[in-house]
């Protein structure tokens, strides 16, 4: 119990660096329902603007990169950031404008590279990715891929989870960083133990993610909710909530299971703002 007379301890500011979904599903909004959902105090820059509602992301556009990195060099000039998340960047250009203003904080950084959505052909990022990751890789802690993007980023095809792994651990020791594969469209079927009713063997669904770093691979198991790949902002809400974790000082494992589980329940009970995809928030 806080004493009356004692200030409360202040939550820790997370820097949300993301584009901007009208509809609140992902993107910059969703970054700030979660954050602050897991009681930290959210900050932030807008990278790009999308055109997009909860039927079909239709366009966007990439913000002034110099703009961005004035908006990030002066915010952390004066806010001590104690975690970073960073979503879509819109071109290479934010990317290396993003990576400049980096340089001013020691905070962990996570980055959910998000190339394209999944509700869409629409690009989020121009042909010079190669170039965006050069230049934030040296500030990430941890990457956020799912399969289809940890495949863009390695060049190598993901059908299961062995080539998850070896790809994740690979892309690891290349960057220097850690990698959380998500599995969520890696479904994975198990044995469960005898239903107590009827005491029969009844087989349940996975949601497998993988923490890749140079020397080893650790797997975060959990229940899965069927349908729950088609539920909009599942990336957006697991990297924010690992930032959220970290700024809180978690270590990088126990920080990527309690976001899991958090996006998990999340998946669980989405909400329906619209008559397209249902929402994580």
């Amino acid at each position: 119990m806080t004493h009356p007379f004692r200030a409360a301890p202040p939550e820790p500011d997370v820097l949300i660096v993301a584009g901007l979904d009208p509809s609140g599903g992902a993107g910059l909004i969703a970054d700030v329902r979660v954050i602050s959902a897991l009681g930290c105090r959210p900050v932030g820059v807008i990278t790009a603007l999308t055109v997009q509602n909860t039927t079909a992301v239709v366009d966007s556009e990439a913000m002034g990169a110099e703009r961005v990195r004035e908006q990030l060099e002066f915010l952390l000039q004066d806010i001590e950031v104690r975690a970073v998340k960073i979503g879509m960047i819109g071109s290479s250009a934010v990317a290396e404008a993003v990576a400049r203003a980096l340089a001013l904080t020691a905070a962990p950084v996570v980055w959910d590279p998000v190339v394209h959505p999944s509700r869409g052909d629409v690009r989020f990022v121009d042909s010079r990715f190669t170039d965006a990751v050069a230049a934030l890789a040296p500030h990430v802690t941890v990457l956020t891929p799912n399969a289809g993007e940890l495949a863009f980023l390695t060049g190598a095809p993901i059908a299961t989870l062995d080539d998850a792994a070896a790809a994740g651990q690979a892309l690891a020791a290349r960057l220097d960083l850690a990698v959380l594969v998500k599995g969520g469209h890696l479904g994975l079927r198990q044995r469960s133990r005898e239903d107590p009713e009827d005491g029969r063997e009844r087989e349940a669904l996975e949601s497998v993610d993988l923490v890749c770093r140079a020397g080893g691979v650790e797997t975060l198991r959990g229940p899965r909710t069927p349908g729950g790949e088609h539920v909009h902002g599942t990336g957006c809400a697991l990297s924010s909530a690992l930032a959220a974790h970290l700024a809180r000082g978690n270590e990088l494992v126990d920080a990527c299971r309690a976001a899991k589980q958090f996006v998990a329940a999340r998946i669980a009970a989405p909400v329906r703002p619209g008559r397209g995809a249902a929402a994580v928030v």
